[in-house]
């Protein structure tokens, strides 16, 4: 279970205490689907406006004759829900909201937030002052929302009628989260029951991937450990995940360990416990979510009928997939291959080269000579060449000769030497320490970053 240095709650405000004893006062509203929790059964007040939500206040009284009364209240609390195809004021005024009033509140909020990046299910509570009797209109006097659970906006009627916003922004601390687990199914599985975020787990592969070939290496019982900073509320919301300060993965009983390491520009590199970069020269897997289909070496051809050497690997993977650069380099070849189809191949220093095959089509720009950096989009998965379907066939050269892509040993970007290397030794303590504090208590105060002594 992942272990955080500060408990964290989830804080909901009750809808009061008459609710439970009145559960039926809430009034359908074509349009909307939601509600404010706790989601009750409809019933028809004819006095009463759209998807309302009354909250308890000591000198609320509600008639209901015969379904056909009068409802009185103060502090109507009304919750609406973003659905697709609404624009802000249209969804207050569908709500019961007055329009000169909706479209006052939508360009309050314009003026300090950027609506386009409201989401479909975004919820918004409007505040009324008191429900008038019969068909009298209750005005509305404030309407808030929450961005992220630090920062919330609320707009304000003022004394003239218009409205006036401003950002609410919470206090809050950075924690360190320590989690870990024993691989019973799958990496993604064994991690979502321990509650690591996915983003979080998405980087933790990226790291390790230089050196794992997720799809053969893992096995059950195999180990993972990890230690990431988030930002939390005063309340112990989580804000947001920020950076890996430590991971280690234990395959086949040897354990591999992975420091976070500040840069002058503010950025982490990781580290292996010898000091060299996690980053290598070149990936293994220049796409996402491959599945490899053929290794390297003899192989009967699916085409040709007889064995010849496959001086690749192949990777299964939809058509359209882009594909990346496996390093920085130059692309040397660009070209149409009677047998591998569209073809790239790229130099990266004097020892290596990579070639791409068998792409439906050529990134954007790709000629010879272009300089491209790791990661960079070069191609996209296709089935052009001798092929039976479409997959990436991927080429690892050294001194000019094929080898395996899966088993050959790729130089570190980066090995730590003199002053940098006594940083990094420092900076490993310290997040050992930390991450052992994690494992005997709960409720430590995070005081300083372990990686503070790799800045500057």
């Amino acid at each position: 279970m992942g272990k955080t240095l500060q408990p964290s709650a989830l804080l909901y405000a009750g809808a009061g205490a008459f609710i439970g004893l009145f559960a039926t006062l809430l009034v359908p509203s074509a349009g909307f689907t939601g509600f404010a929790k706790p989601s009750l059964p409809s019933i028809s007040l004819t006095s009463l406006m759209p998807a309302v939500l009354l909250q308890s206040k000591p000198d609320t009284e509600i008639w209901n004759d015969n379904m056909g009364g009068v409802l009185r209240a103060t502090g109507l609390v009304q919750t609406v829900i973003v659905q697709q195809g609404d624009t802000l004021g249209d969804m207050f005024v569908k709500a019961g909201v007055d329009k000169a009033a909706a479209f006052s509140v939508v360009d309050a909020i314009s003026a300090i937030y950027n609506l386009k990046k409201l989401q479909v299910g975004q919820e918004f509570e409007l505040s009324y002052d008191s429900l008038g009797v019969e068909s009298e209109t209750s005005p509305l006097s404030t309407v808030t929302f929450e961005v992220d659970p630090s920062h919330s906006i609320s707009v304000v009627r003022q004394d003239d009628g218009t409205f006036a916003a401003k950002e609410i922004v919470a206090n809050t601390r950075r924690e360190y989260v320590r989690s870990e687990g024993v691989i019973t199914s799958t990496l993604f599985e064994t991690a979502q029951k321990e509650g690591i975020p996915t983003d979080v787990l998405a980087a933790m592969i990226k790291m390790f991937s230089y050196d794992v070939d997720f799809q053969r290496d893992i096995q059950k019982g195999d180990k993972f450990s990890v230690m990431y900073e988030h930002t939390v509320t005063d309340d112990g919301r989580a804000v947001r995940n920020l950076n890996i300060r430590y991971a280690s993965m234990t395959m086949s009983g040897q354990q591999m360990k992975f420091y976070a390491v500040k840069q002058s520009d503010g950025s982490y590199d990781y580290y292996n416990d010898k000091g060299e970069g996690v980053r290598k020269a070149l990936l293994r897997t220049p796409v996402n979510s491959a599945v490899l289909t053929s290794g390297f070496g003899m192989r009967r051809h699916p085409i040709l009928g007889y064995s010849v050497l496959h001086r690749g690997v192949d990777f299964g993977v939809p058509p359209g997939t882009p594909i990346m650069a496996a390093g920085d380099g130059v692309v040397e070849k660009r070209e149409f291959q009677n047998g591998y189809g569209n073809y790239i191949r790229i130099r990266h220093n004097g020892d290596y080269a990579t070639a791409y095959a068998h792409m439906s089509r050529f990134g954007k720009d790709m000629s010879v000579g272009k300089r491209v950096r790791q990661g960079d989009v070069i191609g996209y998965v296709g089935a052009t060449g001798r092929v039976t379907g479409p997959h990436l066939h991927f080429e690892v050269l050294k001194n000019n000769g094929q080898v395996n892509p899966i088993t050959v040993k790729f130089p570190a970007s980066q090995k730590l030497e003199g002053a940098m290397m006594a940083k990094f030794r420092a900076t490993q303590s310290e997040t050992d320490q930390a991450f052992a504090v994690l494992g005997t208590a709960q409720n430590i105060a995070q005081t300083e970053d372990p990686a503070t002594n790799t800045e500057n």
